[in-house]
């Protein structure tokens, strides 16, 4: 592997004391107004516009559909075709893939105006690392298809594509896009939403637990990494993506937060640690973005490189076991409209099944809700980790699925 390495040298302290990178691309007045609009449009599309698809379906399609079969729709599939006809579905998606685009392009000029500054700030921390994290970068690596000819999430360029030397465009515009995507909803911030509550959920259920390396798989830039760092002090990240710009982005993040953390560019189908070298393997959304074939990949390294009695934690998307046929419709439309089409297969698998063939044993397997951390008070979300009230109901981020194993 061809590896560009950052590690510690005796920098200047105001270097390293400087504001974080994501500080230094401000969006101006209009573009900050944009933002907010298109915040404001998902809210409307994903929370009052899909409450109101919810009672279209219960009121109209499926009685014209029971009438005509003399039965329910039996999956999300059915559902699917019933509603594609409907012309409230039909307007409901159209603003919701509009709205999708907007995200992306109400943030690319912000990032464009001050790419300059950015790609400086990478430059400068690379030689000027105080903190111990590092970074390997392998222009050889393989990407794979479904980053390669897709722009996942409607993402200009998707995760990979770079613009010129040191590239960071495609990190910026994700840190600053995936801000404006979740921020109508309330739940995005710079912190990590999913991390932060999983992290707790493993400081509550596992007490024992005291990771000293914990891998993060699809990384990106490293919003749902380091709040494993913040509820595990001394714990040691690694993170892993397929995309530079995203890596270079991220552990500059890391650097200016005061993170030890070791990016590495690497597809986590095969990954060049040792085995069990982890106390803790863990990712956010991301197998539902790779082929069925990858994730059992995937999985099977996770057992590879965790340790005896370490933990395998992945937040997804909940299985299609789950949910009743109308909510998979409704999830899998990012299957057919969003460029995630291993989305529906993903969550059509048996969890369960994939964990122990992956070599995991079967009493250590876990699928279950937690909620969402900055959304219920401290004892309600602590009660629900240790199990003695359910985690709210699958819906606009109010609980995460999780599911894992310990070896």
């Amino acid at each position: 592997m061809n590896a560009v390495v950052s590690s510690a040298s005796d920098s200047d302290e105001s270097t390293h004391s400087a504001s974080r990178i994501d500080e230094l691309a401000q969006p101006t007045h209009d573009e900050l107004a944009r933002q907010q609009f298109v915040s404001m449009l998902r809210k409307r599309v994903m929370v009052d516009m899909a409450g109101k698809m919810r009672q279209v379906y219960d009121g109209e399609v499926e009685p014209a559909f029971r009438a005509e079969k003399g039965r329910a729709p039996a999956d999300g599939r059915e559902v699917r075709r019933a509603m594609l006809p409907n012309p409230y579905f039909k307007a409901w998606s159209a603003l919701r893939y509009t709205a999708q685009e907007m995200t992306w392009w109400s943030v690319l000029p912000q990032v464009e105006r001050n790419l300059p500054k950015l790609v400086a700030r990478v430059q400068q921390i690379g030689p000027r690392n105080r903190v111990g994290g590092t970074l390997r970068l392998d222009p050889d690596v393989e990407i794979p298809r479904e980053v390669s000819e897709l722009d996942i999430h409607l993402m200009p360029g998707c995760y990979h594509t770079e613009h010129g030397a040191d590239d960071v465009a495609q990190g910026a515009l994700y840190t600053y896009g995936t801000s404006v995507f979740g921020s109508g909803l309330k739940l995005a911030t710079w912190r990590g939403g999913v991390a932060a509550s999983i992290a707790r959920w493993l400081a509550i259920a596992h007490p024992e637990l005291r990771p000293l390396k914990l891998l993060d798989l699809g990384c990106t830039t490293g919003s749902n990494l380091f709040p494993y760092l913040e509820v595990f002090p001394g714990c040691e990240g690694y993170g892993v993506d397929i995309g530079a710009p995203l890596l270079r982005y991220a552990h500059a993040r890391a650097e200016t937060l005061g993170h030890k953390v070791h990016f590495s560019q690497q597809r986590a189908e095969k990954l060049d640690y040792p085995d069990a070298t982890f106390d803790v393997v863990c990712s956010s959304f991301f197998l539902h973005e790779i082929p069925v074939k990858s994730t059992r990949q995937v999985l099977r390294e996770c057992y590879r490189v965790l340790k005896p009695g370490g933990i395998m934690v992945h937040m997804e998307l909940p299985p299609s076991s789950e949910t009743d046929p109308y909510y998979t419709f409704y999830l899998d439309w990012d299957a057919y409209y969003n460029n995630e089409p291993h989305y529906a297969a993903f969550r059509a698998l048996d969890l369960r099944k994939e964990v122990l063939a992956a070599g995991f044993a079967g009493d250590a397997y876990f699928a279950r809700r937690i909620p969402n951390y900055s959304t219920v008070p401290d004892e309600q979300f602590e009660a629900s980790c240790r199990g003695e009230i359910e985690a709210p109901k699958h819906g606009n981020g109010a609980s995460w699925f999780i599911f894992g194993a310990r070896k």
